[in-house]
């Protein structure tokens, strides 16, 4: 199935708000503070934060400081985090919710996902935070099940927007079945679906899907296995998109960087894309990809590279934790 070039829309509506399509994401980020400070300097509008990455206290010291900095209003920034595994439960989802908002130095979220639809027992915030997957430090009792439904865990997401504290609300690593299990009770549908998407990864049929159903794409590690190869996530694929033939190729065309290349295809399938960087040059590189676009020849052969090669899937390393969530087999 080929992706058709478009126009790229700088952001994509949301029901309470815009969702600016290029997004700097913090998981894994060196010096986060800094980046951050300095990427809303550089005109970014759309941090992606997450309970989990264990550095929203320094994103939100960057936040700070970049919006002071650029001269720019709280308002005009969109802040995603994410709800980790072991708060699914009802009664722990707000509280979550507040952590990251004091971790982050603000009074509300743009956005606020369930980060996998995967509950597990609940940690206290005291025992250890984040939690993680291996919330022992021991490294014991790992990846214990806790038996939450998705829509237990939906209302309670509901109730943060009836307070105030979040915009809008959406799902992560959902497939098609786990979001129509949860529409059958929403009150308020998923207003975003936050899944890895990349050339290799290109997912047509949930993307499609999702649009169908009014909810909205971003595309995580939009660059490919980068961020994957030192854990050992990448399938032994190694060399990744940015050296493949033909995004080089493209990238010559166009005399734009290969990351360049597969970002502006991000933003053209009519997705946000939140790529990470620790590099103040690359921010700016990353940015600036609305001055050119791809052709329908260009999206053709970028649509060959699709091996629905998925680097991030706890199907496979959740095993090694003492669990085993094949969400996507």
């Amino acid at each position: 199935m080929s992706s058709p070039s478009c126009p790229a829309a700088t952001t994509l509506p949301l029901p309470n708000g815009a969702l600016p399509t290029v997004g700097l994401g913090c998981w894994k980020l060196a010096n986060p503070e800094a980046i951050v400070s300095k990427a809303i300097e550089k005109g970014w509008r759309h941090i992606d934060s997450a309970c989990d990455y264990g550095n929203e206290v320094e994103v939100g010291k960057g936040i700070k400081k970049g919006l002071e900095a650029a001269g720019v209003k709280r308002s005009d920034l969109f802040v995603t985090s994410k709800l980790w595994n072991t708060y699914h439960r009802p009664e722990h989802v707000e509280a979550a919710c507040r952590k990251t908002l004091a971790d982050l130095g603000l009074d509300y979220l743009d956005l606020y996902l369930i980060h996998f639809p995967i509950p597990l027992k609940f940690v206290p915030f005291e025992t250890r935070y984040p939690p993680e997957w291996t919330h022992d430090p021991s490294g014991e009792n790992v990846m214990v099940p806790d038996p939450v439904s998705i829509s237990e865990t939906w209302s309670a997401m509901e109730s943060l927007v009836e307070k105030g504290l979040v915009k809008d609300i959406g799902v992560a690593n959902f497939n098609a079945a786990l979001i129509l299990e949860l529409l059958k009770k929403s009150k308020i549908k998923p207003a975003v679906n936050q899944i890895e998407l990349h050339p290799h990864l290109s997912q047509d049929r949930l993307v499609e899907f999702c649009k169908a159903k009014g909810i909205a794409v971003t595309g995580f590690s939009p660059l490919g296995s980068g961020s994957y190869i030192e854990l050992g996530m990448d399938n032994g694929q190694g060399v990744g998109l940015l050296k493949d033939p033909a995004v080089l190729s493209i990238a010559a065309k166009h005399s734009k960087s290969p990351a360049q290349i597969l970002l502006r295809w991000g933003v053209e399938r009519g997705n946000a894309i939140i790529p990470k960087t620790s590099s103040e040059g690359r921010l700016e590189e990353n940015i600036n990809i609305f001055d050119f676009e791809l052709d329908d020849k260009d999206m053709e052969e970028m649509a060959k590279l699709n091996r629905n090669m998925r680097y991030n899937d706890p199907g496979a390393f959740c095993k090694g934790m003492g669990g085993d969530y094949p969400i996507w087999d």
